[in-house]
């Protein structure tokens, strides 16, 4: 797991996984025996990532693309089940969704064109917003260029002008975002992946400070104060990741098992940092949300 052991949204990932091998019948401590690792520093990845398969577990669960890399220098046949991973295809982790081979099977994030999506919640909840800036994390979202071109296809359609903003330590989502809040009328769009992810402490305080209003990709972010988020339900998919664990730990060949896509969507609006933006969210907007964070 690419988090720090006591983060809440590690610790939600692993509950619903845990809760979803003892819905088919796996008991820690009875039938089943799960090691974690835990960190969010690149290099003990790989440390990790060794040690796991020096191991030799029946099965991994790798949680995010830059897990899955790091498993994959070690090159062993141990059977990995996916999670949070976007693109597994393009990255070659897998030769294709409906069959992936090898040793590898697992379960994708966000299809690229969602990125539109955010575009139209940031207009919908902030209409004066004309600048968007998309926050990256260059080194643990090798793919976030996939995610800009639709939203920068679709900015004339929405009058907004876009800029790339990618940085990967908190001194640098500090300066990047101090320099595009000198102008007003802004607004944020931060891209999925792990780098933005553990850092959403910073990015979220950060909006807060220049009255920035921003959507995010993740339910986390809108429970840790951002403004709203839409994306897939985390633990919904953790829950199914553990289905595939139980049939591979059954027999089931991982390279037979198809990647699968998300299949549930939550949109979360925090209304507490709406009134601080000073934003009046639209009733329309607040009926199709899942949940309202007051």
């Amino acid at each position: 797991m690419n988090f720090a052991s006591n983060d809440p949204e590690a610790q939600l990932r692993a509950t619903a996984f845990e809760q979803g091998l003892r819905d088919l019948g796996w008991v820690e401590g009875r039938n089943i025996s799960i090691d974690y690792r835990w960190t969010d520093n690149a290099n003990m990845l790989r440390v990790h990532a060794a040690e796991l398969v020096r191991a030799a577990p029946d099965v991994i669960l790798a949680n995010g693309t830059p897990v899955m890399s790091a498993l994959q220098e070690q090159r062993h046949s141990i059977p990995i089940v996916f999670t949070q991973v976007t693109d597994p295809v393009g990255q070659g982790l897998v030769a294709n969704l409906a069959d992936p081979g090898g040793n590898v099977t697992g379960f994708t994030t966000f299809e690229f064109s969602i990125g539109t999506k955010w575009l139209e919640l940031l207009k919908e909840v902030a209409p004066r917003t004309i600048r968007v800036a998309l926050v990256f994390n260059p080194e643990t979202a090798p793919f976030a260029e996939l995610f800009s071109r639709p939203i920068e296809a679709a900015a004339p359609s929405f009058a907004v002008q876009t800029i790339s903003v990618g940085a990967s330590a908190p001194d640098e989502f500090e300066r990047m975002t101090d320099e595009f809040a000198s102008v007003a009328n802004g607004g944020l769009l931060v891209l999925p992946g792990a780098g933005t992810l553990n850092h959403r402490g910073t990015i979220i305080a950060l909006a807060a400070r220049h009255h920035l209003p921003a959507v995010y990709p993740f339910r986390s972010f809108a429970a840790s104060g951002g403004l709203l988020s839409y994306g897939v339900d985390v633990a919904n998919v953790f829950q199914r990741a553990a289905s595939y664990v139980d049939r591979i730990l059954k027999g089931a060949n991982p390279g037979k098992l198809p990647i699968q896509a998300p299949n549930k969507y939550e949109l979360v609006i925090n209304l507490k940092t709406a009134n601080a933006l000073g934003l009046e969210v639209p009733p329309t907007l607040l009926a199709r949300a899942d949940e309202v964070i007051e």
